[in-house]
């Protein structure tokens, strides 16, 4: 099945409202956005692969004050596979409360999902870090 006008927007309204939920603390709806055996990896961080809803929010509550207060994605590219579900590339800016600014590459398999908004959830979900200009320092495992 094609990807259509629709489901790209719906696809890009769920990245975006990772930041929104996060932001606001409402780390109880997270089952919104992910699947339930979702695979969610921020080993860039130190933080190993976590699965599931469940063990994101628990690592979300555990950061408390370390988290930042606004997630922003931008640049979406969309791509779909040839399972039916999307690859989905875009890049995160986090703000601190002290004014500290951060940059991540997401890097997502969305999947068609009835109970998610729009009809899609994320299934995985890999951070990158960006740790220098020009892709220097990611060692060849950057997303691209």
């Amino acid at each position: 099945m094609a990807l259509t006008a629709e489901d790209r927007a719906a696809v890009a309204e769920l990245l975006a409202l990772h930041g929104h939920l996060v932001d606001h603390g409402r780390l109880d709806r997270l089952e919104e956005l992910f699947v339930p055996d979702c695979v969610y990896d921020v080993s860039a961080f130190g933080a190993g692969v976590l699965h599931g809803p469940a063990r994101i929010r628990e690592a979300g509550q555990a950061l408390g004050d370390r988290n930042p207060v606004a997630h922003h994605v931008t640049n979406i590219v969309l791509t779909e596979r040839p399972d039916g579900s999307v690859h989905a590339l875009s890049k995160g800016l986090g703000v601190h409360a002290d004014g500290r600014c951060g940059t991540v590459t997401y890097e997502d398999v969305v999947v068609r999902d009835a109970e998610g908004p729009g009809g899609w959830r994320i299934g995985r979900r890999t951070v990158h870090a960006r740790p220098a200009p020009l892709g220097a320092g990611e060692g060849g495992r950057g997303p691209m």
